[in-house]
């Protein structure tokens, strides 16, 4: 039902059981906010928004206010706009003044409040909070000093997360945000999958930076540098360059990276065609033995970490299969090398990922083997984007190039990893085939798209009916693995995503994350799918030619030792 409601003297309509700032919004009429989250209650914390409301004595904050019929609202009074700009001083009298030397200094919902309220000088002078900051984790960095108290962080780690890592600390003017009992990060169950980045307005959370030493061995004559690319970035990074959001700059990226110097460029999507051949193959065993199902995807690190950290007795459910990215870290210290004629120890590997959890991974120790590490270093697409910028490369003036070979054929399977239920969708296409010797007939797995929480479907392969879930977004799993205890369930393979929507929505993504642009990623993942022509990893030639004169087949000897790991229980904090 809508009704008229008067703001700034001009009628608009609103919707019943709306809040004054949703009708603001959906009539293009914008109100500054910086603790409100689209989808989640709102709690009116930082009173930004608040509005004069004709008839009422307090101002009102919008985001949590009902809209009523034939209200009359001014969203820029000068009422307003002094408070409005007395609570960001406020805000301001408690914050560092490093701007300049900020990671998001231009980026920063904070220092654009200020220049939206022409505030240029501090007004309110006091004794400021002192607090240290956290290096600890080998993802992210926390930084107390610059938090406002939006209590972003705190709901993104719960109701989307659900590890419940970060909380409001002490009381008064002495209130922060951090762990319990205030530990250290890598002393928490923080499964740093970077989501209290993603929200976080000003700069209390950001990725730890691999620049420096990656920049340090670019320019090392004794190191051959090696970079491969998560399936998610090519149609993510044009958002940091002012391009249309989802457009596909793989080509562009390739000629970008190679003049910074980085002596291969690889994309990783042919690492996640390896990751099905070796998932399928290990699927078959567990299927035909019936042991160990349903079996849990094991690519997302922050699952990963969630599992054994909150599940360690549901470890042997979860795949042995490393991440696509830690297999193309594998294969590049090994096949690559001795066809180069190069020792594991002169490559220096570098991957591109979405995600800052993905650092974490880099550096767990089933990850190192003689003291060789698969990965050596994890950039963020923001922090490809700077690498980029920092070289001064121009991407309308660069033409497309392929990446490199053995290492640059994929299959649109391995694309659709990007998005949540792509991975399903791969592994359906390689079991068809495995199981019943033929290739399926309609390559599109409609069931395994536009996944939204848990989803769940049947989907027959030959002699099996097999059970499939999704999940997006990790609150979602705990139900899940309380109903497969129970043995409510009847599910063969289980994907699990940490971040809502996959790796396009991840920790290490383009800050905000834009809801549209999110959108628009997926939609040209499976534009990709829908143009290619090799649409199955199993048809992926060089992936073929690995196996004949490296592998040897998917599970042999050697590929348990390059591709697979184990897992172990976590004890942490909880």
């Amino acid at each position: 039902m809508f009704f008229d409601i008067e703001v700034n003297n001009k009628i608009i309509k609103a919707r019943q059981g709306e809040t004054i700032l949703q009708a603001l919004s959906r009539n293009g009429i914008k109100v500054p906010t910086l603790c409100y989250m689209e989808d989640f209650t709102p709690t009116g914390a930082c009173r930004m928004c608040v509005v004069e409301v004709e008839g009422m004595n307090d101002l009102a904050p919008a985001c949590s206010h009902p809209v009523e019929e034939w209200m009359k609202i001014k969203t820029h009074s000068p009422m307003v706009v002094k408070a409005r700009k007395t609570n960001l001083e406020l805000l301001l009298a408690n914050h560092p003044d490093d701007c300049l030397y900020c990671v998001r200094n231009g980026n920063c919902e904070l220092q654009k409040l200020a220049a939206e309220l022409d505030v240029k000088e501090r007004r309110f002078v006091g004794k400021r909070n002192k607090y240290k900051t956290d290096p600890s984790s080998p993802s992210i960095v926390h930084e107390p000093e610059k938090c406002i108290l939006c209590g972003r962080c705190v709901r993104i780690c719960e109701e989307v997360i659900g590890v419940s890592t970060l909380e409001f600390v002490r009381r008064g003017d002495s209130t922060s945000v951090s762990t319990a009992n205030e530990k250290p990060l890598n002393l928490s169950n923080c499964i740093t999958c970077g989501q209290c980045i993603m929200v976080c307005p000003a700069s209390a959370f950001y990725e730890k930076t691999h620049l420096p030493e990656l920049q340090e061995s670019l320019h090392n004559p004794k190191l051959h540098t090696v970079l491969h690319y998560s399936p998610a970035i090519s149609v993510t990074l044009a958002e940091e360059f002012g391009l249309k959001a989802g457009k596909d700059i793989s080509g562009l990226l390739n000629a970008a990276l190679r003049k910074i110097g980085f002596n291969r460029v690889f994309d990783t999507s042919f690492a996640a065609d390896l990751n099905i051949m070796e998932l399928a193959d290990e699927f078959i065993k567990r299927l035909e033995a019936d042991q160990n199902l349903p079996m849990f995807s094991s690519c997302c690190s922050s699952w990963v970490k969630f599992i054994e950290q909150y599940s360690p007795e549901m470890l042997h459910h979860l795949s042995a299969c490393k991440s696509p990215q830690q297999m193309m870290g594998a294969i590049v210290k090994s096949y690559y090398a001795e066809s180069e004629n190069l020792k594991p120890e002169e490559i220096y590997s570098v991957s591109v990922m979405p995600c800052t959890a993905k650092k974490f991974e880099a550096q767990r120790e089933e990850m190192t083997h003689k003291c060789i590490t698969d990965v050596d270093a994890v950039l963020t697409t923001r922090e490809l984007a700077k690498l980029i910028r920092l070289y001064g490369i121009d991407f309308h003036h660069n033409e497309p190039e392929l990446p490199d070979m053995p290492m640059g054929t994929r299959s649109s399977a391995g694309k659709l990893y990007g998005a949540s239920g792509g991975l399903t969708e791969a592994l359906i296409r390689t079991l068809h085939y495995r199981i019943t010797s033929k290739e399926i007939t309609q390559f599109k797995i409609t069931e395994a798209r536009q996944v939204k929480g848990r989803k769940e479907f049947k989907f027959k392969i030959g002699q099996y009916e097999l059970g499939f879930a999704i999940i997006s977004g990790l609150v979602n799993v705990k139900d899940l693995l309380k109903d497969i205890k129970e043995g409510k369930t009847n599910l063969h393979f289980v994907e699990v995503m940490a971040c809502p929507g996959g790796c396009i929505n991840g920790g290490g993504q383009p800050i905000p994350a834009d809801p549209t642009a999110v959108k628009a990623r997926a939609k040209t993942l499976y534009e990709i799918d829908e143009k290619d022509s090799i649409k199955a990893s199993h048809k992926n030639p060089m992936v073929l030619d690995l196996y004949q004169m490296f592998l040897k087949e998917p599970g042999s000897d050697k590929c348990k030792t390059l591709l697979h790991t184990k897992y172990t229980p976590r004890d942490v904090l909880l």
